[in-house]
């Protein structure tokens, strides 16, 4: 089975290749491409049809060959009988040209191998439609083996041969002979085309009117080809020697059994015996009744039986074929209204085209395609009528493949897509096409968008109609997601910006608004912030639909998740056009409402995101902050300055020290500053600064010294204002070392090494206090300075513990400072007569109760360093170093006590301006140590 399989394979391709060679030499490829074997037809399906192309128009054709090959099994004179049949019909077809009939292109050729001639495009023959693939190649196409006939194409298809029947038999006078499927072609639109003129017989008296047609004898020793199909053949044909037109109609009535019956036919004849065949058909044709014709649809089932009638002269002739009801379907009527498109006035045109998409979805789609798109894009060459042909295109499109559509819409609305005259069909050839854009964006290839469909878009909004404008504005949001971002960033955009602001019409301006507001989402966020944004500015008019759309496009941007208006473009330049925009006075209530909204909305999330900013960067602040102080190299505990210590603290805390414990702690500081500079310690280094630590942990733990009982020579006063209390006390103190030639311990400090120093504080009293003598010389005439600065009640100002009550400390010379004069020095062999302390519990008061109260006779039995421990916390303790309280030390004992035989005092140095504010303890150290020397 398989060996025949490949033998018949190879037999069929054998012959193929034969044919393809026959065609070649054959005079019509001189003119013609021969391409693909795409069906037969002719009597006995003996024509092969091949598409072609005629090499100078590229217009498509179709190729008739007859290769002689298949009749080598007969004769000679059979043969030459065989192939005048086949050229008569050939001849007698080119000569007849009317719609109905298959129309050619190229006469017929003859070689020595085959017959050939060129036709219209065509499809296939009936007959291969109804499963007849009789000299068809191996590989039958899927478009003939799966036609099927639709129930418009089959009543517009027998309507056609019944039209083509008409013109023989009224115009021609002519009887074709042999109507049978074989005959019948599908041309590429799919109309019904007669051919197989091969045993036509024209009347012998055409002039009469009523015509004459001979007809020859049956002769059952011809080869087929040279006989009708007896199976479409009228009865009269063989039994009476007969014909007339009624013989055409009766095989109408046969091809139409046929066609409702899957290409069968109504009987089959035994051609061996064809006498008998016929006898019996006329007996059965006798009795013909409505079951034997039940595949055929009822409305034509009575003229069908009428058709296939023994008496002739019963037949309906072609002409009442054409006016039965069957053939008034709307849709065989539309087809041939097509058909007759050429006929028509432009005004029956444009009434026609208005009612067909009515008519159109209830066609079938091949059927549109094929014999109505064609129809219709051939009107585009009339400007007047595109308007009205074009809706129906469009139509058409939207049931099409996208691989239809670009293969046959596409390429006709080319020009319709730049047509722009006359005017009036230009504008609605634009509203058309807007209206379908979506259609055109999404079947059409990028490219083509680009060259065809938005340059439309553009003129339209660039057009002088309003109501296009309008439209265009309208549409453009359906279909915005199709545009490729470059052409909506660079050419859509400014063209509805400047529709916007250079129209006259309030509908166009807002409708540009809207339509702004509705594309925002396909558009980068900063071409909204930098273009979008701005442009809004410029917007001349202030009517309240216009407002509307403004602060639609703001609240768009602002509530978009992709979009956002960052908060410096709320705060500079959002907020500050809104606002006013808010007041107009067109605007009503509820849109006064919808504007402060808004401005709400945005004020809040300007505060939220604003204060969450300033609380990370305080967050971030205070960790950096932490991380400088912790990689100090440095890590003792006194170099952490807490927030709240002030400048004037450093100054005070640092005077005790410098004044108690000289250069040395200076000298230490400066050494330890110069190993942070340095930038690494040594491990001797870090094992002191951690012993230094443990220590300052040990006196923080250490309970504080509890002052001895004495009696007060003066019960305290309590007093409201520090200032009076201030005053009272040092004027005691004044006069009581006035008065007195001895050196009181409220004046001097008995722990102090007796260096003929006489202390004294410089209070601001009342001028008689003032001016009081002292016992310096006043030859010496010079002011000391003193200071001016807020009083803390509750601040010790020589604590290490630092308050934030004082912020500065102005250093200056009081207007009236009071002279010194020497104090009478008691001699060296006089012995001081220690005196009990006066009660100071009135400058503990001053200087504050952080400190336990010590008296003077205390301290004075204690060393130096222990009675400086009493107001100065020790090295290494937090709060600050040992160098700065030094130095802030010397800077109080030298600015406010007197002094006298202290070999770093310098009169001089008074000649020159004191400093008047202090901003820093090392910048104040170093302005009193150029003071002092």
């Amino acid at each position: 089975m398989e060996s025949m399989l490949n033998k018949l394979k190879s037999t069929v391709t054998k012959v193929t290749a034969d044919v393809t060679s026959a065609v070649m030499g054959n005079p019509v490829t001189r003119e013609f491409d021969v391409g693909r074997h795409i069906a037969s037809g002719g009597n006995g399906l003996a024509w092969k049809i091949f598409n072609g192309t005629k090499k100078s128009t590229k217009q498509e054709v179709a190729v008739f060959v007859f290769d002689k090959k298949l009749i080598d099994k007969y004769q000679k004179f059979e043969k030459d009988q065989i192939i005048d049949s086949l050229k008569r019909g050939v001849q007698q077809l080119t000569r007849l040209r009317h719609p109905r009939l298959l129309t050619v292109q190229h006469p017929l050729e003859e070689s020595r191998d085959c017959l050939a001639f060129c036709t219209e495009p065509v499809f296939a023959s009936l007959a291969n439609v109804l499963g007849n693939w009789e000299n068809l190649p191996s590989s039958i196409s899927p478009d003939i083996k799966d036609y099927k006939l639709y129930d418009v194409e089959t009543k517009y298809g027998l309507l056609q041969v019944s039209e083509g029947l008409s013109f023989l038999h009224s115009s021609v006078k002519m009887v074709h002979g042999n109507v049978t499927p074989e005959n019948i072609i599908l041309n590429k639109s799919g109309a019904w085309k007669i051919m197989g003129f091969d045993f036509c017989v024209s009347s012998s008296n055409p002039s009469e009117q009523e015509p004459k047609f001979p007809c020859k004898e049956w002769d059952p020793n011809l080869p087929s080809l040279c006989l009708p199909n007896p199976e479409y053949l009228a009865p009269e044909y063989i039994l009476s020697v007969s014909c007339e037109t009624a013989s055409d109609m009766y095989s109408l009535g046969a091809v139409m059994y046929a066609v409702f019956n899957k290409g069968r036919p109504i009987f089959e004849v035994n051609k061996q015996d064809i006498y008998k065949s016929f006898s019996r058909q006329l007996d059965q044709l006798s009795r013909l009744g409505s079951s034997s014709l039940t595949s055929i649809p009822e409305e034509v089932r009575e003229h069908v039986k009428l058709l296939l009638n023994v008496t002739p002269t019963v037949r309906p002739d072609a002409d009442q074929m054409t006016k039965i009801p069957f053939f008034d379907d709307v849709g065989a009527v539309t087809l041939q209204y097509f058909d007759t498109l050429f006929q028509r006035d432009n005004l029956q045109k444009s009434q026609f085209f208005k009612g067909l998409p009515k008519v159109l979805p209830k066609l079938p789609k091949r059927v549109i395609v094929q014999r109505i798109l064609p129809c219709l894009t051939s009107e585009f060459v009339n400007p007047d009528m595109v308007p009205f042909v074009l809706p129906n295109v469009l139509l058409i499109a939207e049931e099409c493949t996208k691989e239809e559509y670009i293969k046959l819409i596409l390429p006709e609305l080319g020009p319709v897509f730049k047509q722009q005259e006359p005017i009036q069909a230009s504008n609605m050839i634009l509203l058309i096409f807007l209206q379908k854009m979506d259609l055109l964006l999404t079947k059409t290839p990028p490219d083509e968008i680009k060259n065809s469909v938005l340059p439309m878009v553009y003129r339209a909004l660039e057009a002088p109609s309003i109501q296009i404008q309008e439209l265009c504005l309208n549409i453009i949001p359906t279909f915005a997601n199709l545009i490729d971002y470059p052409s909506m960033k660079n050419a859509l955009i400014p063209r509805i910006k400047n529709a916007c602001l250079q129209t006259s019409s309030l509908a166009v301006r807002v409708n540009s608004l809207v339509c702004l507001g509705k594309i925002l989402e396909y558009l980068d966020k900063w071409f909204v912030l930098d273009d979008i944004l701005p442009f809004l500015q410029q917007i001349p008019s202030k009517e309240p639909a216009v407002l509307m759309g403004i602060l639609g496009i703001y609240k768009c941007t602002f509530t978009h998740k992709k979009l956002g208006i960052t908060k410096e473009q709320l705060a500079g330049k959002v907020l500050p056009h809104l606002i006013p925009l808010s007041i107009e006075n067109n605007l009503n209530l509820n849109q006064f409402s919808s504007f402060i909204a808004v401005i709400k909305e945005m004020l809040s999330r300007l505060e939220s995101e604003h204060r969450t900013k300033l609380e990370q960067l305080h967050i971030m602040q205070e960790q950096q902050r932490s991380l400088d102080i912790g990689n100090q190299m440095s890590t003792s505990e006194e170099t952490k300055v807490t927030p709240s210590g002030t400048q004037i603290d450093k100054v005070f805390n640092n005077i005790g020290a410098d004044l108690l414990s000289g250069g040395e702690s200076e000298n230490r500081e400066d050494g330890l500053q110069g190993k942070q500079k340095r930038g690494s310690l040594t491990l001797e280094e870090k094992q002191k600064l951690a012993k230094e630590q443990e220590q300052a942990q040990k006196l923080k733990s250490q309970q504080p010294l509890k002052p001895q009982v004495h009696t007060p020579i003066a019960p305290v006063k309590q007093t409201k204002d520090l200032t009076d209390t201030l005053m009272e006390n040092m004027s005691s103190l004044t006069s009581l070392s006035v008065s007195t030639p001895k050196i009181s311990a409220s004046s001097t400090f008995t722990s102090v090494p007796s260096t003929g120093l006489s202390m004294m504080f410089s209070t601001p009293i009342d001028n008689t206090k003032r001016n009081l003598t002292n016992g310096l010389n006043a030859n010496m005439g010079f002011q000391t300075s003193g200071f001016n600065m807020p009083v803390n009640p509750n601040q010790n100002f020589f604590s290490g513990t630092s308050t934030a009550g004082v912020t500065t400390m102005t250093l200056g010379a009081p207007p009236t400072m009071s002279n010194f004069s020497p104090l009478s020095i008691p001699p060296a062999s006089v012995k001081q007569t220690q005196q009990r302390p006066p009660d100071m519990s009135a400058l503990n008061n001053l200087f504050g109760p952080q400190k336990p109260k010590v008296s003077m006779n205390q301290l004075s039995q204690q060393k130096p360093n222990q009675w400086l421990n009493q107001f100065v916390p020790p090295q290494g303790s937090p709060g600050m170093g040992s160098a700065a309280m030094g130095t802030q030390v010397n800077v109080m004992g030298q600015a406010a006590f007197g002094m006298q035989g202290n070999p770093f005092f310098n009169p001089q140095s008074f000649a020159q301006p004191p400093p008047t504010t202090m901003t820093s303890s090392s910048s104040a150290s170093n302005d009193l140590k150029d003071l002092f020397g």
